[in-house]
């Protein structure tokens, strides 16, 4: 990070930003104490979309889980989605569930880790606690603590989630030693996750069962159980642990609620195939106070400031990827997505606005349970805090949901569909990632990929501007930024940014 403080107009870079996934880097200009402008950007670039080209279609699934390590089994629903539709294919109900549910798990770990791996020290003063006044023999017993735990590397024991503290710790103190203990906790309980999704995915990452039609897995009984075992240790750690920590960071952080909010307007393809076919997270659009349902012609890639050649304000099958690193104006290897040439910003949160607004039993049930005690409704989620409480949120219904699909498992029903595909189409598979709105688009000529395109969710929320000049949702987040005085400023837009979670090896793929 750079800084140029002496001036009016001062400059502070965060270049690389850490604690995320992929590299980017994040200009920001700050007249006085608001950041006036902001300029995010991907600094690298990948070419999965001219890899795939001339391939065989059926290779699509296995490449295109490559483009991440952290949300593969998005990538492979996405492609397989798109060759049924393109193809012809059909997929039963179990296959579906199935899919949902490695894909349930893949949630469930990614969430995890966003908030106690890679944010949640943007919140804990670690070194204070290390340092201080170790005459307190409270905090001497929680250094002793933290120390041998850092030193040991291991985890907690399942119940209880952390030691009892001794008495008199102070209220800071408490804090860091809770969300420390739980930061190392939650390896454990990411590990159940991916055991889950590998139970019927084969291997995680990169899973090996996903296929056009289906999953290959079939429904043994006994990993049905294992998988319902492992599900009920994971809700015992969102329940008890997880979803407390998000609403005590929003109540430690009050003013985090107003800071970091977006353009206002929110997209989700839907998510989670249910057994008939329809989708449990609903599909649509939000627009300040307006739900619109979601029609994907009127999605649009552009790229006035990314280092690509190619028409502007394309049609995803229409899009191009050929790289241009010197173009005068570009400063980002992200494309700028944009909904009827409108940024939205996707993700946890506008999956929680949209499900909402189309009536989600499980929504309500979650503002009941958890945010009315709080004090707060789903309306205050904008912000930097409110994204971290959409994910928890989200943790808990979505658990809730998996055990009725492992329910309805037919343990003689078939998994793949009959397999006669024709040999030429075009196809969408639309979908949610952990991060939001993931597509797929491909044409496909005598069962070979002839245009493959994919719009990320990354690409989404840290697009860059358009020819317009409009800001991608990210930057119209950071800009008006005004952190509290002796707050950080580089602190300040680092919590905005993660708040996203970003994942820029996607968005640039």
């Amino acid at each position: 990070m750079t800084r140029e403080e002496d001036h009016a107009m001062a400059t502070i870079v965060l270049d690389p930003v850490t604690r995320i996934e992929g590299h980017l880097r994040v200009e920001t200009r700050w007249d006085g104490p608001r950041l006036a402008e902001a300029r995010v950007a991907g600094e690298m670039f990948r070419g999965f979309e001219a890899i795939l080209r001339g391939r065989d279609a059926l290779d699509a699934p296995v490449i295109t889980q490559r483009i991440c390590g952290v949300c593969p089994v998005s990538h492979a629903v996405a492609s397989c989605r798109a060759l049924e539709q393109a193809l012809g294919i059909r997929v039963p109900p179990n296959g579906r569930l199935l899919r949902s549910l490695v894909l349930g798990a893949n949630f469930l770990q990614s969430h995890l880790l966003h908030f106690y791996h890679l944010s949640i020290l943007d919140f804990v003063d670690v070194a204070a606690v290390l340092e201080a006044d170790s005459s307190n023999s409270a905090v001497r017993a929680l250094q002793a603590w933290v120390e041998a735990e850092v030193r040991s590397n291991r985890v907690l024991p399942a119940a209880p989630f952390l030691p009892q503290w001794p008495a008199g710790l102070p209220p800071e103190a408490r804090w860091a030693g809770r969300a420390l203990g739980h930061y190392l906790k939650a390896l454990e309980v990411r590990q159940a996750a991916h055991r889950m999704a590998a139970r019927f995915g084969g291997r995680v990452p990169h899973t090996a069962t996903l296929v056009p039609g289906g999953a290959t897995a079939g429904v043994d009984p006994l990993a049905v159980e294992g998988f319902r075992s492992e599900l009920a240790s994971v809700r015992g750690f969102v329940e008890e642990v997880y979803l407390p920590d998000a609403l005590e960071l929003a109540a430690r952080f009050p003013r985090l609620a107003d800071q970091g909010v977006g353009p206002d307007q929110y997209l989700t393809f839907g998510a989670f195939e249910e057994a008939d076919g329809r989708l449990w997270l609903p599909a649509g659009v939000w627009t300040g106070d307006r739900l619109d349902p979601l029609d994907p012609g009127r999605i649009t890639e552009e790229t006035a400031h990314s280092r690509y050649r190619g028409a502007d304000r394309a049609r995803p099958l229409a899009g191009e990827t050929e790289p241009a690193p010197e173009k005068p104006g570009a400063y980002s290897w992200l494309k700028a997505p944009r909904y009827e040439g409108r940024p939205v910003e996707v993700g946890p949160l506008a999956r929680l606005r949209v499900a909402a607004a189309s009536g989600l039993p499980e929504v309500k049930e979650a503002g009941e349970r958890w945010l009315a005690p709080a004090g707060l409704r789903l309306s205050d989620l904008s912000g930097v805090t409110g994204r971290h409480l959409a994910r928890a949120l989200e943790a808990w219904m979505l658990i809730r949901r998996m055990e009725t699909w492992l329910d309805r498992l037919d343990l003689a029903g078939p998994t793949v569909g009959p397999y006669e595909p024709t040999a030429s189409g075009e196809g969408a598979g639309l979908v949610e990632a952990p991060r939001g709105a993931l597509g797929h688009w491909v044409r496909v000529r005598d069962l070979r990929i002839e245009t493959y395109q994919c719009i990320v969710p990354s690409t989404w929320n840290f697009s860059p501007r358009d020819g317009r000049g409009r800001p991608g949702p990210v930057e119209a987040a950071l800009e008006g930024l005004e952190p509290p005085q002796g707050e950080p400023r580089g602190l300040a837009v680092a919590r905005v940014v993660r708040s996203f979670d970003p994942c820029i090896a996607c968005a640039v793929h």
